[in-house]
């Protein structure tokens, strides 16, 4: 199994590169990943993981305002860092 965690462990670093240059998915992401957001830490994080997990996935960034403790001006700060994804129905489908 020590193989595995290699290359497990290189997968995850490799991942976890190429999100920190993508926006991050608010509705992927856990708490730890939220808190790269700029004006987030780990009150909202944990505040947008409890709303997430009520209410379900967020249709768009602009739901975040319906987060406790974040406001227009938060908003207009990660706006541009922060992704719902790709929604799953409309990706295109591989040959």
């Amino acid at each position: 199994g020590n193989l595995m965690k290699k290359i497990f462990m290189l997968l995850y670093m490799l991942f976890s590169c190429a999100f920190s240059l993508a926006a991050v998915n608010i509705n992927a992401a856990s708490p730890q990943e939220l808190e790269a957001l700029p004006g987030i830490g780990p009150a909202k994080a944990k505040a947008i993981a409890e709303y997430r997990a009520q209410n379900g996935a967020f249709k768009s960034v602009d739901e975040l305002t319906k987060v406790k403790g974040i406001g227009p001006a938060v908003l207009a700060k990660l706006k541009d860092q922060a992704s719902v994804g790709a929604p799953a129905a409309k990706a295109p489908a591989k040959p």
